[in-house]
């Protein structure tokens, strides 16, 4: 199946050229809904060309995390009671954090008591 796109005849004159560059988007202007919903993830480079549109993906992008150094916890498989689990998932999003937490304090505490000799 050709793209719609293949299929348009070229424009045969110099005025119908003229024309069409006309209605193309740019600083002349706006974008309608469709063409900034069409371009919304398009690269855009200044000085365009294949070596600058590929540095530019290479580049992290907002929200994108970057490479680790080192992993800072460790995946251990663990058993807890029921009514443990229940309350920190009834806790919401991020219960494996405040358990985390939870557990860092007692440490604190725990090794506080070690140095006092108590």
């Amino acid at each position: 199946m050709k793209s719609v796109a293949t299929r348009k005849k070229l424009p045969a004159t110099p005025a119908e050229w003229e024309t069409l560059i006309a209605a193309a988007p740019g600083k002349d202007r706006e974008l309608t809904p469709q063409e900034e919903k069409k371009m919304a993830n398009s690269v855009v480079v200044p000085g365009g060309g294949y070596a600058a549109v590929k540095e530019a993906l290479a580049k992290r992008r907002r929200g994108e995390r970057g490479p680790q150094v080192a992993a800072t916890k460790q995946l251990v498989s663990v058993r807890f009671s029921p009514e443990v689990l229940q309350y920190f998932k009834s806790t919401g999003a991020g219960w494996q954090t405040r358990m985390n937490e939870v557990l860092l304090q007692w440490v604190s505490k725990r090794s506080e008591r070690g140095r006092s000799g108590v």
